[in-house]
């Protein structure tokens, strides 16, 4: 029975490349990188090497599966991009638009309580102790104001 390969194959609400492997295919989809894309493979079932677009629906359900929740897989809690989560004290992934929200709501979090990093945020100021002595020089234009002449 010849395997059916499909071009695009749609994984947490992304389109990926069936072309790439599945590792690779599936650090597309943000908040996942190469080694817990390479981990949430092994854990489905499939080898991280295969090309995603020969992968069937119940092994890609299965990686779903796995990336909801890969702490109840097994996973590692240092492997996870929020462990110890604020709110909820327990270690959790967020991908797709989960991300951009959650680092959105720490940054606010952080002005609120008026902390330094919070400052640098909303000033537009390098937060993570890099120089700005030379760098770190942007949107800052120089107005030339016309001569009397």
């Amino acid at each position: 029975m010849p395997e059916e390969f499909r071009h695009i194959v749609r994984i947490a609400d992304t389109d990926l490349d069936g072309t790439r492997t599945v590792a690779h295919a599936l650090t597309g989809i943000k908040g996942m990188g190469l080694r817990l894309a390479t981990v949430v493979a092994a854990k489905a079932g499939i080898d991280p090497g295969t090309r995603l677009g020969l992968v069937p629906d119940s092994k890609v359900e299965r990686i779903e599966e796995v990336m909801e929740d890969p702490a109840k897989f097994g996973v590692p809690g240092w492997l996870l991009n929020r462990p110890k989560d604020r709110e909820t004290g327990e270690d959790r992934h967020l991908t797709g638009p989960e991300v951009a929200l959650q680092v959105k709501s720490d940054v606010e979090r952080m002005q609120e309580i008026r902390s330094w990093r919070g400052f640098r945020h909303a000033h537009g100021l390098k937060v993570r102790g890099q120089r700005t002595k030379v760098t770190g020089r942007k949107k800052k234009r120089l107005v030339v104001k016309g001569r009397g002449g």
